[in-house]
């Protein structure tokens, strides 16, 4: 199973928010680059972007952060947030992003979604949040009445890298995803499901990793606090 550290990114800052809350954010750097070079330096295969203004805003707002980390690492990294068509999918691919994922677009265009997947094979991802198992978008800030389930079968067929599944309500919360929910959407598709929200320590991941159809973990707030540690816990991942 792969970890993927996150930087989230708010007016230029790392930050995290409680349960999806743009009021709620905690400051964690103001130097992104940075952070995303010491996630590199401790061996990370994949480092995760989110661009919470543009979520909001529906285009790329923290664009120069996003640069500035590209230029400073090696490591892949995948971006989302504000990315809801193809010349913004087009622009970031072009930049160096080695992956993007389609969230809010993936409701309201799942056609963009299959055009984008054939034009860039490997490429894209859908991201797909919920609160008690429906599907929000808007950076969170609209719910829908449409079943996670539902949407990922959507796209199926394709050619979608990974769907990225958030569960809102234990974001940042620290209090452990629900892996109960992730792993029935990882044996309800083929495609790989990425589990983030709510990794709060070592145990959650190796209990992700131990569903044995969970492909990844997104972790933030655990790795800034301390509560995880990353080397350590690539190294325990591996075995």
């Amino acid at each position: 199973m792969i970890l993927y550290p996150a930087i989230d990114l708010k007016d230029g800052n790392c930050v995290r928010l409680l349960r999806g809350d743009m009021d709620k954010a905690t400051i964690f750097g103001a130097d992104p680059a940075a952070q995303a070079a010491s996630f590199a330096a401790a061996g990370c295969a994949w480092i995760h972007l989110v661009d919470l203004n543009g979520a909001f805003a529906g285009a790329p707002v923290n664009a120069k952060a996003v640069r500035d980390i590209l230029k400073e690492v090696d490591v892949p990294c995948q971006l989302g947030g504000g990315i809801r068509d193809m010349k913004t999918i087009e622009m970031w691919l072009s930049e160096g992003l080695s992956r993007v994922i389609l969230g809010t677009v993936a409701v309201e265009d799942p056609n963009l979604v299959r055009q984008a997947a054939r034009a860039f094979e490997g490429k894209i991802a859908v991201g797909i949040d919920a609160r008690k198992g429906m599907v929000a978008t808007k950076g969170w800030a609209e719910e829908t009445t449409i079943n996670v389930t539902d949407l990922a079968r959507k796209f199926e067929d394709a050619g979608v890298a990974a769907v990225i599944y958030t569960d809102i309500d234990c974001d940042g919360a620290m209090q452990g995803p629900n892996i109960a929910a992730t792993e029935a959407l990882a044996r309800a598709v083929s495609m790989p499901v990425i589990a983030s929200g709510g990794v709060s320590q070592m145990s959650d991941l190796l209990a992700l990793r131990d569903t044995g159809v969970i492909a990844g973990a997104i972790s933030g707030r655990a790795l800034y606090d301390g509560a995880i540690d990353l080397t350590a816990a690539l190294a325990a991942l591996q075995v």
